[in-house]
């Protein structure tokens, strides 16, 4: 049995963030468990490439149950399962959230993690490209920069969107969120950079650093009433991990319920029908929240990305880090609010110059764009429960989309917002008609409808293993001494924004939580 310092599940963004900086002491033993292998694949680091990776096996491929809201469809979930996790396979938008949203968490009990407490970590994980201020860091692992694509239909969205009333905006993390603009990236050099990218290949020379791809795990070890390691099935052979120090879930908040829940960690009614021994009763899994998207796509006779993938594109990328293929698709966007009482913004926009249809699977048979809003503030929530009592068997997932007249209302309200942008001159000159399932009209009735069977997640799963309620401010799972969980399951509720940004912050957060900890107590190794 091999033993470390600390043992971390999971190679996401999260687990790059703290394999590097916890590895940074060479006195400390850090091990990484990642079911995936190396982020090796050219679709990976090819931005305009992302969706190719959907479906391929580097993707968990999960799909939640009957979704009772949208009409009993079952949600496609794509999740990374390679080196960097999801971001190694996200559209690289960076989005920090909205300061009310951590003053939120702070207010409701989550001491630290107010946005003063949490302003440093964003910075220091950032070296954005346009330089240093108050709220903006230079020097940081990960590198933050305007897109090059520059695509025509994404400066469009941005122009008919102004034309519609709403002003321009071209740094969603400065003063205010509100506006339209262009997104900035997680791209360095015109190609993804991914947490892999900025933190965990820089470190993996280091001896006191391993990683175990192509391992999955199982469980928790929990022994009188403390994590020592993780039992992992590796090779075909499952083995344990120990950990001296903690063991550190950092695989999601899909995956990280899951393996607290098959640890004996969890509802106990649930666990004990699953045949599992109740080790702590915890509502793990509860409180799921995730961003719920409709986009209206248009077909159009000007140039889109649909031919992006040229032989001669791809030379440019390689050579210069520039043309159609460093474009993320969803270029430009905007922060909105569905009623004019609300101080800060319930509805986020994504504008693309390309189709994206049927959960991002639809066929792309002629030139198109798509736009459309995502319901930023959810109130309904969901869960993640044990299909069974098997390692290898996905988890339930039903996320509740659309199951409260407040979710209904504000998609809505978007949706209106969209149309009232594709009305205008700067967007209708170029569209030729709706691609593919469109409302037939603009009744509530119709919008609610088409937002039902057309609409998808926004990859944003959160607050699974919240804190307050799995774990304490420091992360650590409640009850349970040497464990914690670090990735976007600890949300108390969905940021503002897309969410790689904010777990990337909270690692940062958390690597130096698990310092100051350990530098009070380091225990004798065995």
């Amino acid at each position: 049995m091999s033993a470390y310092d600390y043992v971390i599940v999971g190679a996401g963004s999260a687990g790059c963030v703290l394999a590097a900086r916890l590895s940074e002491d060479p006195g400390v033993r850090v091990a990484v468990i990642e079911a995936g292998g190396p982020d090796t694949a050219q679709e990976i680091h090819t931005p305009a490439a992302f969706p190719q990776l959907f479906k391929s096996d580097l993707d968990w491929d999960l799909n939640s149950d009957p979704e009772p809201g949208i009409g009993g469809r079952r949600a496609f979930l794509p999740r990374g399962k390679t080196f960097g996790g999801c971001s190694s396979m996200n559209a690289m938008i960076y989005i920090r959230g909205n300061r009310v949203d951590y003053d939120d968490w702070a207010a409701a009990g989550a001491k630290g993690w107010s946005y003063a407490e949490v302003l440093p970590y964003f910075r220091r994980a950032e070296d954005n490209q346009r330089g240093e201020d108050q709220l903006h860091g230079t020097g940081g692992p990960l590198t933050v920069s305007d897109g090059r694509s520059g695509h025509p239909l994404a400066t469009a969205f941005v122009r008919a969107a102004e034309q519609a009333g709403h002003r321009a905006n071209d740094d969603f993390n400065g003063a205010t969120q509100f506006g339209v603009g262009r997104y900035q990236l997680t791209q360095r050099d015109g190609l993804r950079c991914s947490a892999a990218v900025a933190y965990l290949h820089p470190a993996l020379d280091r001896p006191n650093l391993t990683v175990l791809p192509s391992t999955r795990a199982h469980r928790v070890v929990i022994e009188d009433g403390r994590a020592t390691g993780v039992e992992v099935a590796r090779a075909g052979n499952v083995e344990s991990v120990r950990a001296e120090r903690e063991v550190i879930l950092s695989a999601g908040a899909y995956e990280s319920p899951k393996l607290l829940m098959l640890s004996g960690i969890g509802p106990a009614a649930a666990l004990t029908a699953a045949g599992i021994d109740v080790l702590g009763e915890l509502p793990v899994g509860q409180g799921l929240q995730d961003h719920y998207a409709t986009m209206l796509n248009f077909r159009t006779d000007a140039e889109t990305l649909i031919d992006a993938a040229s032989s001669a594109n791809a030379e440019l990328l390689q050579r210069a880090g520039r043309g159609p293929l460093t474009s993320n698709l969803a270029e430009a966007g905007g922060f909105f609010r569905s009623r004019d009482e609300l101080a800060a913004p319930d509805l986020q926009f994504h504008a693309l110059a390309a189709p994206f249809h049927q959960e991002g699977l639809g066929p792309v048979t002629e030139p198109g764009f798509a736009f459309g809003p995502c319901v930023l503030t959810p109130t309904s929530r969901g869960a993640v429960t044990l299909r069974s009592a098997r390692p290898d068997a996905a988890p339930r997932i039903v996320h509740n989309y659309l199951t409260t007249a407040e979710d209904r209302a504000a998609v809505v309200a978007g949706i209106r917002i969209a149309l009232e942008i594709a009305a205008q001159p700067a967007m209708a000159d170029l569209i030729t008609g709706p691609y593919g399932d469109a409302p037939a009209s603009d009744s509530d009735a119709e919008l609610l409808a088409w937002a039902q069977r057309a609409g998808q997640t926004l990859y944003h799963p959160t607050s699974t293993c919240a804190i307050g309620r799995v774990v304490d401010p420091e992360l650590r799972v409640l009850d349970v001494a040497g464990l914690r969980v670090v990735d976007a399951s600890v949300f108390p509720m969905v940021p503002r924004g897309n969410t790689n940004a904010p777990v990337i912050m909270a690692a940062e957060k958390a690597a130096d939580l698990l310092k100051e900890s350990n530098a009070r107590h380091v225990p004798e190794r065995r």
